[in-house]
């Protein structure tokens, strides 16, 4: 578990602007993923919490281990933290092979448990038959494993990872996402990972940080945070779609109904506890939760359908996305894509139900 309090401030350069890094948070065992934009401050909380930068203030404990105190002085050099770190571009030696560069990682070690430990690590990461190679002369994903055998040798309590899948093409991806699986059932380590991809959130971790401008917005499960943003930057972030700045203007706790005036609309929601007529807020509602019709007469405009002109058509590996006027997006199936792809005019139905307040 890693307990950290970090303060860190960059004064503005000529060319630089300044830059200020403030969090606090607990990661438990499992995998927490930092989540953010580039710039965010993600990779400097990873570097301070392996040592390779001082914060100005705080404390950083793991496993109840003082790695970091500046009231205290206390101020552990990376290599006696007990954190192993995989860096975007691996890092390995270059003029060493596989077997070596392991090898160098676990020179601490008494010399016959050394090359059991490096010849146990080759086995268990598949590296054993290239062992002998060099970096430049192995796949993309041998030179990844290799470096994530490295950080591990050492028998790290936390392993501290840097966008690992960056730049990786979808096979690769997968590869990594299984590896990384294996270190989860295998070895008894916490995982700190960086990232700016949601699916990744979603595939590889059990909490998740959020951070904007060197500070943590929101934490909790990437289903909770997706589900619940703590607010419109957030949602942002996110990347989520039909954002609506609104005004409150019927509240009906009897009904359970809430209505909410978007620009030149009015959608009807559930009743929405806390707010007071008048509020001005955010809404959103998942793209994958509006349904289409077409503007046949059929279903009049009104009643949560608001008419609305297709502007683009795109194609996801889940779904077919459009995009409307009215600044509206709608995700469906392929199936559901063809059989209303004709439409010349569109209905846009928000179900009340998925009609979110921030």
């Amino acid at each position: 578990m890693i307990q950290a309090r970090i303060a860190k401030h960059f004064a503005p350069g000529p060319e630089s602007a300044g830059f200020s890094l403030n969090v606090e948070f607990l990661a438990a065992s499992g995998v927490t993923v930092l989540f953010g934009a580039s710039g965010s401050g993600k990779t400097l909380t990873l570097d301070c919490i392996a040592g390779f930068v001082r914060p100005d203030s705080g404390r950083i404990l793991l496993d109840d281990e003082i790695l970091f105190d500046a009231a205290a002085k206390v101020n552990l050099r990376p290599q006696n933290r007990h954190c192993g770190y995989v860096f975007q571009n691996y890092a390995l030696f270059p003029h060493m092979t596989l077997r070596e560069n392991l090898a160098f990682a676990a020179e601490r070690r008494p010399r016959l448990e050394r090359h059991r430990r490096v010849n146990e690590m080759l086995e268990k990461f598949q590296l054993t038959g290239v062992s002998g190679r060099r970096p430049h002369e192995v796949s993309g994903g041998e030179k990844q494993r290799c470096s994530i055998a490295r950080a591990l040798i050492g028998e790290p309590k936390l392993l501290l990872l840097d966008e690992p899948a960056r730049g990786l093409d979808a096979p690769l991806r997968a590869g990594l996402y299984a590896t990384l699986g294996q270190v989860r059932a295998a070895f008894k380590v916490s995982v700190l990972l960086v990232t700016h991809d949601l699916d990744e959130c979603f595939e590889l971790g059990d909490e998740m940080l959020v951070m904007r401008e060197g500070r943590i917005v929101q934490s909790g499960a990437p289903g909770d945070i997706l589900a619940h943003p703590a607010n419109v930057e957030v949602a942002r972030l996110l990347g989520l779609s039909n954002l609506f700045n609104a005004e409150i203007t019927a509240l009906d706790p009897g009904r359970n109904t809430s209505r909410l005036k978007v620009s030149d609309f009015e959608l009807t929601g559930l009743y929405y506890p806390g707010r007071l007529l008048g509020d001005r807020v955010w809404s959103f509602i998942p793209a994958e939760d509006l349904r289409v019709a077409p503007q046949d007469g059929s279903k009049p405009e009104g009643n949560n359908r608001v008419a609305v002109k297709l502007v683009r058509v795109s194609e996801t590996p889940r779904a077919i996305r459009l995009e409307f006027s009215r600044d509206i997006t709608v995700e469906m199936s392929r199936a559901e894509f063809e059989r209303q792809k004709d439409n010349k005019e569109w209905l846009v139905e928000f179900p009340p139900q998925s009609i979110r307040v921030l």
